[in-house]
């Protein structure tokens, strides 16, 4: 088979997060088709998570090629840039604060950047309630996508955006995320500075973090007068179940953090105990390094599914640097092949650079020094 050129190319992107969506609006921007398959039922049925910093360098460069770096600017927040350093007592030990006009990593909810990016497509551009099965055909022919609803699309290109779990990986790859040994359990405090006053004024407008070398918390203000609170351990990954809890146990799960944090003061063990809502366990995986794969002119990867890492600020930001130079590439490129595998050159040496910095990374929440937290993308 002739590998076609990108514009009369079938191209599918699997998975509707920023990254797909930044490649499905560049994409069109350049006049290529496209259509992403999503597995949720449509784009409000869960909550997308919390916040993100996009950086000048990556995730900025990605929306100006977009052309939503000034959209994105009117809805960002600067003032998240502040970083808080703290001890177990709460007593802050380092304080960033960004000037009036930085904006070189300024925040923005994770919804909100989704909604941006959604609203810049086509309409039709995301088919909905398609969770993929699996991808079949053969390597140099036309694939087939496999959904759960036991419908299949046959394409050209498959673009796997689609997260740590991804379902297109192991059509170049058998590679799968493994467990680092630190988990995240994220509480939610609403209405902040009314109802959890104490704790806005501890966490400030952006982040807050601390740790005693064993255990640690992270803090971040969303909008919308929230904040998330991330406690950070280095645990079994059956801790839960294995201490006798299960997951929808508050009061238990509660019960055994605060024997944990003991000596923390009763102000920092406030965000364990004062949460609204039940807490979400988020083990912190990461794909071995380096991860590559064998060129396909069929299949590629971008974001977690090419290079799951710590969440140590990179996360969507390479993901939608991913996205613009795989766009750019189908959109400069006469083959679907060539863009493939110019794209790939640049991008497998670049995140299997980052991923052996952050290599063991995960330890880093748990160090007394600050961790550069970035882009604040937990949601694995």
């Amino acid at each position: 088979m002739t590998s076609p050129n990108p514009a009369r190319a079938r191209i599918s992107i699997i998975g509707a997060g920023p990254g797909g969506l930044t490649c499905a609006r560049i994409l069109q921007r350049n006049g290529i088709p496209v259509t992403v398959y999503d597995r949720d039922a449509g784009p409000d049925v869960r909550n997308q998570g919390g916040t993100l910093d996009l950086h000048a360098d990556n995730g900025q460069i990605a929306l100006r090629e977009a052309g939503l770096l000034e959209e994105f600017f009117e809805l960002a927040r600067p003032e998240g840039q502040e970083m808080r350093q703290m001890d177990p007592a709460g007593t802050i030990t380092s304080h960033e604060v960004p000037e009036p006009d930085e904006l070189f990593k300024p925040e923005i909810d994770r919804g909100q950047l989704r909604d941006l990016l959604l609203d810049s497509l086509l309409p039709g551009t995301v088919r909905w309630g398609h969770g993929l099965e699996r991808v079949d055909g053969p390597a140099r022919g036309a694939r087939q996508l496999h959904f759960t609803d036991g419908t299949t699309v046959e394409t050209d290109l498959v673009i796997g955006a689609d997260g740590a779990f991804s379902r297109v990986r192991p059509a170049v790859s058998p590679a799968v995320p493994e467990y680092t040994g630190v988990s995240f359990l994220e509480a939610w405090f609403s209405d902040v500075d009314n109802r959890h006053p104490d704790i806005a004024r501890l966490v400030g407008q952006g982040g807050a973090h601390a740790a005693d070398g064993e255990r640690g918390m992270f803090a971040q203000r969303n909008s919308g007068n929230h904040i998330r609170v991330y406690v950070i351990q280095r645990v079994q990954a059956d801790w839960m179940s294995g201490s006798g809890l299960k997951r929808d146990d508050t009061h238990g799960i509660r019960a055994l953090l605060l024997e944990r944090y003991a000596h923390w003061s009763p102000l920092m063990r406030r965000m364990i105990t004062d949460n609204d809502g039940p807490y979400v366990d988020r083990p912190i995986l990461a794909l071995p390094v380096p991860h590559a794969w064998e060129p396909s002119p069929t299949v590629t990867l971008l974001g977690d599914a090419a290079h799951l890492m710590p969440p140590l600020g990179v996360g969507v930001n390479l993901a939608m640097l991913d996205a613009c130079e795989l766009a750019l590439a189908l959109a400069n490129a006469t083959t679907v092949d060539d863009a493939v595998r110019a794209y790939e050159k640049t991008m497998l040496p670049r995140s299997a650079e980052m991923a052996q910095v952050l290599e063991g990374g995960a330890e880093h929440l748990l160090a007394t020094e600050a961790p550069d937290f970035g882009d604040g993308d937990h949601r694995r």
